[in-house]
């Protein structure tokens, strides 16, 4: 295997990318810090490319800050687009291709049926919008893409929603839950292991693909799922999006259909509960 770069390492994504490679001995993966891959420094970028001279480059850096985009658009459009930007042209200049996350946010979500790769992206907040310049930022420079479009990622590291409520179901006695959007969380290490897999095949079969576990669950449902496999004992009420008021809009229903990325890669994709129970029980021998 040549060797592989990925930006935006100390992130969730990126701890699990390092966790997943040194568990399975892959050799040549290297994990900048973001001072010295900072995807906004095109200095920066050129030593790292002449540095370690990717034939595949990871691109997990974003910002996820969903509600805080909605007042912090510069920045987030600067992360978002500018520096994918940054790094698809020193793709290009390198002939690395390049493996990059999106989100299902850049969907509206307003139709309850799964999403393909190849309907229309309507995002409904500045994060969405944001992340999709950066698709179409790839799209526009690069020939050489992987576009992997993922959502309600949770792992053993970084914050997410899952050690969220482990904290909160330790605090509280009651907790109110979110139970009109629909989605399916995405077990990190799951993905991981999709975007070694994808590098190791080596194929040429570009594009934008959708991955996240199977099956679909309202944030009610993965709630009440992580207290139910942790043991964990707290009354949770479901509620309604509109008693619930955020800065940013999300999509009711993000689901995706990952048949594409399926049957073009060979691969079996979780069921979401069976990989949160991995994820629980690992967290508990943390």
């Amino acid at each position: 295997m040549n060797n592989i770069v990925v930006f935006g390492a100390s992130g969730q994504l990126g701890q699990c990318l390092k966790d997943f490679t040194e568990k399975n001995g892959i050799p040549s993966v290297y994990f900048p810090s973001e001072t010295e891959a900072n995807i906004l420094d095109n200095d920066a970028l050129t030593k790292v490319f002449d540095t370690y001279k990717p034939s595949f480059s990871i691109n997990c850096a974003a910002y996820t800050a969903v509600d805080k985009a909605e007042d912090d658009q510069e920045l987030a459009l600067k992360i978002n687009k500018t520096g994918v930007e940054n790094i698809s042209r020193h793709c290009v200049a390198n002939g690395s291709a390049l493996i990059h996350i999106s989100t299902d946010f850049v969907f509206k979500g307003d139709q309850p049926t799964p999403r393909n790769e190849g309907d229309l992206a309507e995002p409904i907040s500045v994060y969405g919008e944001t992340k999709l310049d950066g698709e179409l930022a790839v799209k526009a420079i690069l020939d050489k893409y992987f576009i992997i479009r993922t959502g309600w990622l949770y792992s053993e590291y970084g914050n997410n929603f899952v050690k969220t409520m482990l904290k909160l179901g330790a605090e509280r006695d009651e907790l109110k839950i979110i139970a009109d959007q629909t989605g399916t969380p995405t077990y990190g290490m799951d993905l991981a292991a999709c975007i070694m897999h994808i590098i190791s095949v080596n194929s040429h079969h570009y594009g934008t693909y959708h991955y996240s576990n199977e099956g679909l669950a309202s944030w009610y449902d993965f709630t009440k799922a992580i207290f139910d496999l942790s043991g964990t004992e707290v009354r949770t009420l479901p509620i309604k999006t509109s008693e619930y008021i955020t800065k940013a809009t999300r999509p009711a229903y993000s689901v995706m259909d990952k048949s594409k990325i399926k049957q073009t890669f060979h691969i079996e994709i979780p069921y979401w509960r069976e990989s949160l129970s991995i994820c629980i029980d690992r967290l508990k021998t943390k």
